[in-house]
């Protein structure tokens, strides 16, 4: 099963987000007994770059997905909430972290 995971970014240092994906990804790996393929939305882009740019990418890696978890607060995302928009509106199981 190949999963996009949608985190809310603004704000965290890098070492933050890399900690907080690990810690879904051991959830995961456990729910589904290892037999998943997190799809790589963690971009070495240049600071310069448009957050438009990151999204479009995020996209295009979420078409490849067959469930997308959207993680705590993601509704106060705007790259999630269309991330979440996509997924809804093309098909693709969801799954959502409550607050």
């Amino acid at each position: 099963m190949k999963i996009f995971i949608s985190q809310p970014m603004n704000g965290k240092t890098e070492e933050q987000i890399r900690r907080e994906r690990e810690e879904v990804i051991l959830k995961l790996n456990r729910r589904y007994n290892g037999n998943i393929e997190i799809l790589d939305t963690i971009f070495d882009l240049d600071e310069n770059t448009h957050p438009l740019v990151y999204l479009g990418k995020s996209i295009e890696i979420l078409a490849q997905a067959d469930l997308a978890y959207f993680m705590k607060n993601w509704d106060e995302s705007r790259g999630c909430v269309v991330e979440h928009l996509c997924a809804t509106r093309y098909g693709i199981e969801i799954e959502q972290e409550v607050k």
